[in-house]
């Protein structure tokens, strides 16, 4: 419970020890987690849960919840266990709309229909061989072809895990930059409302 407290509020708001332990498991597996939901939409034409289908509606929810989240937080350690679990409910609504934006723009700088996927793949694969077959043809001579497809074939490897690292890493990103941001909104209101008005103390 501790843990999961530390992961919703936030260290602001939490007296966990959270935000002194490394997550870089967590990072990668969300990364992951909203890779495979990005991957079953491209490839099935839907949107699973709602995820990707991003609505004007999303926005103005993920909005308010944002400029609402000092007002709902800052009681949490008085609340009842019930208004407790109601506020992780909503911390774990917000990260859904979080990932919801983060597959949509997933979604949208991926250049292809699912159907012209293998064509895609091959096409580069040939145009990067040739590229680099040409490239090595004066250099090289009878062995040309040979050089041209070892480089070539690794410099496609190395563009590949690019892809896959940046597929890891950017809805981690994303995530984090929405929740450093919320720091930022938490801390600010905190000192200049809630303990001018509400006479809190962390």
């Amino acid at each position: 419970m501790d843990y999961t407290e530390g992961l919703l509020l936030g260290k602001l708001w939490s007296d966990t020890d959270y935000e002194n332990r490394s997550h870089a498991g967590l990072f990668i597996l969300y990364g992951l987690l909203t890779d495979v939901i990005v991957l079953y939409n491209f490839l099935m034409k839907t949107f699973l849960l709602g995820l990707g289908k991003v609505t004007t509606l999303d926005i103005v929810l993920l909005s308010l919840l944002v400029v609402a989240c000092p007002f709902i937080c800052f009681r949490y350690y008085r609340m009842p266990i019930w208004g407790k679990l109601l506020v992780l409910a909503e911390k774990f609504f917000k990260a859904f709309l979080v990932t919801d934006i983060s597959v949509m723009l997933m979604l949208r700088v991926i250049p292809i229909k699912p159907g012209e996927l293998q064509d895609y793949l091959m096409d580069y694969l040939n145009n990067t061989l040739e590229d680099y077959t040409d490239k090595f043809a004066g250099k090289a001579g009878s062995f040309a072809t040979v050089m041209g497809v070892i480089v070539g074939g690794v410099h496609t490897v190395l563009i590949a895990v690019l892809i896959l690292a940046a597929a890891v890493l950017i809805p981690g990103m994303v995530f984090m930059t929405v929740r450093y941001l919320q720091y930022a909104y938490d801390w600010m209101i905190e000192r200049v409302v809630l303990r001018r008005f509400f006479r809190y103390r962390k």
